[in-house]
This record gives C-alpha cells, structure tokens and sequence, in this order.
C-alpha cells in the first residue's frame, strides 16, 4: 500500500496595518469603485479575506516587471494582471517605472483584445482604464501570453 504525504500550506494572515499599506499600491491599479468595495469588506466579518487579497495583489504589482523586461520573451511574457469590461480584456505583463518626480502609474505594457478577437500588444494606459471603471480581475493568475491566446 503506498503513502501519501500531504503537505499543509501555511497560510499567513496580514494585519489591518499591512492592507492599508497595500490600498496604497493598490490605488494606481484598481478603479475606485473597486478599491471602495475592497476596502468596506474590510470592516466585514469576511475582513481577514480582504486583508489577505490586498496584500496579495500589492506584493505582485510591486514584483512585477518594468518595461522592457520582458523584453524579446514573445509569448513566453507573462501577464501578471488581467482586466475587463464586457468582451474586451486587458491582460498587463509590465508596469511603467515612471519618473521620480511623478509616481503615478501612467501605463503599462500588455495585449489588449478590444472584443474583436484580435487581440494587440502595445502601451496601455492605467489611467484610461482606472477613469473609465475597467474592472481588476482579483483572482487572475500570473500565465504566460500564449496560454491567453488559446482561450
């Protein structure tokens, strides 16, 4: 008869003082209605959720690549945020460094599929997408940009 291990996955809850931190990042990627629900369901009974969650998607933005660092990956770049309205889907593989002077998110660089099945790598604008309410995709995983074409 054969044993099976199972290993526990050590979850580490985040404290209200690390979310708020993380609303921080948060606010030059996510549009502010969204960023409004997350942050009342922080006073819910599901708040450890949303402690977590914030946490989570703050700490990918922060690792993820700049421009040009994925630079001649073709396919192989990876998306590390996805976001959407309807049929159109913006999936973000680099954030924009930015200058000193002003450190907010401008755009990012990705595929864009404007609902047309075409989907085309370029410059994407944070801005655009946050003004015109896109939704943030809160439970994307990071692929790579093939693994998105083929669905």
């Amino acid at each position: 008869m054969k044993t099976i291990q199972i290993q526990k996955l050590e979850i580490v809850n985040k404290t209200k003082r690390e979310a708020i931190e993380a609303i921080k990042v948060l606010r030059e990627f996510v549009p502010r209605n969204q960023l409004n629900v997350i942050v009342n369901a922080m006073r819910s009974e599901e708040k450890q959720f949303f402690f977590n969650k914030a946490c989570e998607l703050a700490d990918m933005i922060k690792s993820m690549p700049v421009t040009y660092e994925q630079d001649g990956k073709g396919q192989k770049a990876v998306a590390y945020l996805h976001y959407f309205r309807g049929n159109m889907d913006w999936y973000i593989t680099e954030k924009d460094i930015g200058s000193p002077e002003d450190a907010r998110q401008l755009q990012a660089f990705g595929l864009a599929d404007m609902g047309t099945g075409y989907p085309e790598l370029g410059y994407i604008s944070i801005v655009e997408l946050l003004e015109n309410q896109i939704e943030l995709d809160m439970y994307f995983t990071p692929t790579e940009l093939e693994n998105i074409k083929e669905r």
